[in-house]
């Protein structure tokens, strides 16, 4: 640097010497002291004029230093440039920078280095510097459209936005044929929410290179923002104008009119869309749409029934319909709409998952399980990986009491996900009602591991487990299985009824069973199966006219022949033999009684 300084301040001092000074004619030196003799005072320079003289002796400053560069420095300075180059691509930026700062030591005043550097800066966030080296290398070349934008984006990434619009003004300005990034400029503006000035940009745009259809749609849009709607419909109908072919512009001047109520309009422009192109879904969704606001449902249905005939409107456009349909039932008035769109959607698209999987959905909700399972099942053979859907499979499975196919699909579903709880509990239960109660412990104990984190499961198992136990007449693990879903819920109702009607079998905690089944009857006076289980302890406990009292009032609504031979025992505890005999023969004959109802019947008298 000190190299330099007396010749910048000689340089400036010839610089300085006016005219004046250049027209006197040669004669002896003047002292440093005095003035020199002069005819005239020199002209004062203004401030422009000074700011210029400042700005040439820089130049020439550069130009010495780049004359005094030597080959040797110039080559070493290459090589760093392109060495740097090379790491910023393989985005090892410190690299690159020590590389790209070794070329700038030597050479400075180059502005495809400085350009590089603030390059490099930006990609690795050095904002700050990357800011001061693209100055320079704008000050440097400021004729190179590239440095502008560099400088533009990183006053962009720094928020700077006012910054950024100046630098795209001076490229604009500065920079020959330039004149294209009007638009980057009018889209900073937009980013800004400045619409005035945007709206003038693409203005000035338009001035320079004609209308074009992307600045009309933008300019539309800026007016929509300021809800100046006359002024965006105009831009709308003049892009239908320009350009006839393009169904795009007529769709969104169909879809503005809508949106702004202007329904014979909207109306009419979507039905000049159908004239171009008579498959166009977006504009049935468009006049379905319409019609729906008009209350008009049946024109509103058979438009939206034709887009979705069409493959031009794309499967999930037509999923995202009908999950709002599934949030809006139980609908009477949505059922058979959404039934048909599921139906459509599963022809259209045969070889898409998730057009089953949501015709699934509706049916599920619209209470059609069998077809809902059967949609489920052919979602599943194209995309096996959703374990939601073979949760839905199961439940159904459930539901419909269908144990064959629970238990098979529940074994289909443990290949791909053994770890998921529900699954091995649904499987467990299926081998329960199979009578293979041994394979349903098995499964239930492991989904118990499983299901740590979901207690309300984690009750259900223990409740099964209950059962499970009772069966192999593991007598203490099934007491403290149904101790654990009642230490969750108290309330558990399947737990309190099986496990004190099996402690009444048992004969054991009898107090304890009759105040479970007690609790459970005093909740749901009128269930005829809790009613016969608080019978059952009763009788064990030799309350033989409370147990009358509680089966007669579940022979109200029941015929099961369980409950009716439970009634004939207590009435032959009662010495009421008669009709007793008359009770076993009405459960004999309703099936389903106990192995002992022939002995009793025969005999007449009471096996337990």
């Amino acid at each position: 640097m000190s190299r330099f300084a007396p010749f910048t301040l000689l340089l400036l001092g010839l610089l300085l010497a006016g005219p004046g000074y250049a027209q006197q004619p040669a004669g002896p030196a003047t002292p440093a002291s005095e003035p020199p003799a002069t005819d005239s005072k020199p002209r004062k320079l203004t401030r422009k004029e000074r700011k210029e003289l400042a700005h040439r002796a820089e130049l020439d400053v550069a130009r010495q230093q780049v004359r005094e560069l030597s080959e040797k420095d110039r080559e070493m300075s290459e090589s760093f440039f392109v060495e740097g180059v090379k790491f910023v691509l393989l985005e090892d930026y410190n690299k690159a920078l020590e590389r790209l700062l070794k070329a700038y030591a030597l050479n400075p005043t180059n502005a495809a280095i400085n350009y590089k550097i603030a390059e490099t800066n930006l990609l690795s966030g050095n904002l700050k510097d990357a800011t001061n080296f693209a100055l320079v290398a704008v000050k440097l070349d400021p004729k190179n459209a590239y440095y502008y934008l560099l400088l533009a984006q990183i006053y962009s990434s720094q928020k700077q936005y006012d910054q950024a619009a100046k630098v795209y003004t001076s490229l604009i300005k500065d920079v020959p044929d330039s004149g294209y990034y009007l638009f980057n400029l009018a889209d900073l503006y937009l980013a800004q929410g400045k619409l005035n000035e945007a709206l003038t940009t693409f203005e000035q745009a338009e001035k320079q290179f004609g209308p074009l259809d992307e600045v009309s749609f933008k300019k539309q849009q800026i007016y929509l923002k300021q809800n100046n709607l006359d002024k965006a419909l105009q831009e709308g109908e003049a892009l239908m104008a320009a350009n006839p072919d393009e169904i795009r512009y007529v769709l969104a001047q169909a879809e503005m009119y809508a949106a702004n109520n202007r329904f014979p309009d909207a109306i009419r422009v979507a039905e000049k869309a159908l004239k171009q192109d008579p498959d166009n879904p977006q504009a049935r969704m468009i006049l379905a749409d319409i019609y729906r606001q008009q209350q008009n449902k049946p024109e509103s249905d058979k438009q939206i029934k034709l887009a979705f005939e069409s493959p031009g409107l794309d499967i999930d456009e037509k999923v995202r319909i009908l999950v709002d349909y599934i949030k809006q039932l139980p609908n009477p008035a949505l059922e058979k709409i959404a039934l048909d769109l599921a139906d459509i959607t599963t022809r259209v698209h045969p070889k898409e998952a998730k057009a089953f999987s949501v015709a699934g959905d509706i049916q599920t909700i619209t209470e059609h399980k069998e077809l809902a399972r059967s949609n489920y099942l052919k979602a599943i053979k194209l995309d096996n990986s959703k374990f939601q859907i073979w949760q839905q499979v199961v439940l159904i499975d459930a539901e419909l009491n269908q144990i064959d196919s629970l238990l098979h699909h529940t074994d289909q579903a443990l290949e791909l996900f053994p770890n998921q709880a529900p699954l091995w509990y649904y499987n467990g239960v299926a081998q329960l009602l199979k009578k293979q109660p041994t394979k349903g412990v098995k499964a239930l104990e492991y989904g118990r591991k499983l299901a740590t984190d979901n207690p309300e499961l984690l009750a259900q198992i223990d409740t099964q487990l209950g059962d499970a136990y009772h069966e192999l007449k593991e007598y203490a693990k099934s007491d403290a299985a149904y101790e654990a879903a009642l230490t969750f819920d108290a309330n558990n109702a399947q737990a309190l009824n099986n496990y004190s009607y099996f402690l009444s079998m048992r004969g054991e905690k009898l107090e304890k069973a009759k105040e479970m089944s007690g609790k459970l009857v005093k909740q749901f006076p009128t269930n005829d199966t809790y009613l016969d289980t608080y019978a059952w302890v009763l009788y064990k406990l030799k309350d033989y006219t409370g147990a009358r009292q509680s089966l007669e009032k579940a022979l109200k609504t029941s015929t099961d022949a369980t409950i009716i031979e439970h009634y004939g025992d207590v009435l032959f505890q009662l010495g009421e033999k008669e009709l007793a005999m008359a009770e076993w023969q009405k459960a004999k004959k309703a099936g389903g009684a106990s192995a002992l109802i022939d002995r009793k019947i025969k005999d007449k008298r009471l096996y337990e």
